[in-house]
């Protein structure tokens, strides 16, 4: 079954899920703000998006450009502070079986279907 890591006030997100609702495509929602992914959980979600985690952050986040803007940080730190901070986390992430994407065109929730 899919997973959507979703944001329910972000319009990207909803779009992701209506895409999947509209092909009659069961999946699982997780709502990340509410049950923060865990820092292997996240390591998981990287590998199989294959990307490092800054490519995850969300970097128009008035948080990032209060904290974080400028700042180098390791891989094992940037997943440390997603974790902490999940609302810096690139969103949706749909995952289909070890594959995922970000459906930040929700179209990409397609690609990972075929």
């Amino acid at each position: 079954m899919l997973k959507v890591y979703h944001n329910t006030r972000c319009s990207k997100s909803r779009e992701a899920c209506s895409i999947l609702q509209e092909e009659n495509i069961p999946f699982e929602t997780i709502e990340y703000l509410k049950t923060p992914p865990s820092q292997n959980e996240i390591k998981t979600l990287l590998k199989m998006l294959g990307m490092k985690a800054e490519d995850i952050v969300r970097k128009g986040e008035p948080l990032y450009k209060e904290k974080f803007t400028g700042k180098k940080n390791s891989e094992t730190e940037w997943i440390k502070i997603l974790s902490e901070n999940p609302i810096l986390i690139e969103r949706p992430i749909i995952v289909k079986g070890n594959k995922a994407v970000i459906g930040r065109s929700p179209e990409k929730v397609l690609e990972l279907l075929e």
